[in-house]
Order: structure tokens, then C-alpha cells, then sequence
């Protein structure tokens, strides 16, 4: 099964999850989302549990934000970040992924395993975009 004829957020998820610690410096973050071409990255603390999310909203908070603009060398993740982050299970529903979404007014959800707490994945707009743009099923 492959995004096109998803049913599950497992199925239409984005793999190769790209994280991000608390203690990294907002700009490291923002390489990272440039280099890999994403939106936002899961924010992951010490012991590699999830967090938050970093995203490019939260940057352009920090870039209008004189105070923290000005300490952009010094600024980390965790000073920026959303959090906490909104999870969603591997086996959930996409209707259940979009309403978590529009509820939570977020453009992504980190996928966790069936430990309930483990990153597997994020599922975003743009992963729900790609199997709204398959062919119609009946």
C-alpha cells in the first residue's frame, strides 16, 4: 500500500523521522529543516522522549520577537518550540489525523508506536495532500 490508497496514518506517514533536542541551538534546527526540506522537526528532551515540535511558525515567532531575534547564537529549541506535541497513533484513522489537526490548529502530528510514546513518524498536511491527489477509490 503505498500514500495514495492510505487508510491509516501509518500508511500515509512521513518515515525517516528528523528530530531535534531541546538543548540544540534554533538555528542547528533550522538547518536541519532546510537540508531536508521540512516544515517542522519533533522536539526530543534528554532521555529521547517527545516534547514538542519546532517549526517554521515558531521561527518566524522568534524572528519578530526582538528579544529572542537578538539572542539568535545563543537561542536553543526548547525556547521556541511548541509543546507540548500532539501525537497521534500509528493505527489511527486519517479522518481521526485531520480532525486532531484542524482541532489543534497544527500542520503536523508526530506518529508514535504502539508503545504510545515512541516517534515513528510525523504525519502532515502535505502527507494528507498526497493521498487526497490519488485516484478516487469506490
Amino acid at each position: 500500500m503505498n500514500a495514495v490508497t492510505a487508510r491509516s496514518v501509518g500508511e500515509a506517514m512521513t518515515r525517516g523521522l528528523i528530530t531535534v533536542r531541546t538543548s540544540a541551538l534554533v538555528y542547528e534546527a533550522a538547518q536541519l529543516m532546510d537540508a531536508h526540506r521540512v516544515h517542522g522537526l519533533p522536539v526530543l528532551d534528554a532521555d529521547g522522549a517527545i516534547v514538542g515540535v519546532v517549526s517554521q511558525s515558531d521561527l518566524l515567532r522568534a524572528k519578530l520577537d526582538g528579544h529572542l531575534w537578538k539572542n539568535l547564537p545563543r537561542l536553543e529549541v526548547r525556547q521556541v518550540m511548541t509543546a507540548p506535541a500532539i501525537t497521534v497513533s500509528l493505527n489511527a484513522s486519517l479522518e481521526d489525523a485531520t480532525r486532531l489537526m484542524e482541532e489543534h490548529h497544527v500542520h503536523r502530528l508526530v506518529v508514535v508506536g504502539s508503545d504510545g510514546e515512541t516517534p515513528v513518524g510525523v504525519f502532515s498536511v502535505t502527507d494528507l495532500v498526497h493521498v487526497m491527489a490519488g485516484p478516487l477509490s469506490s
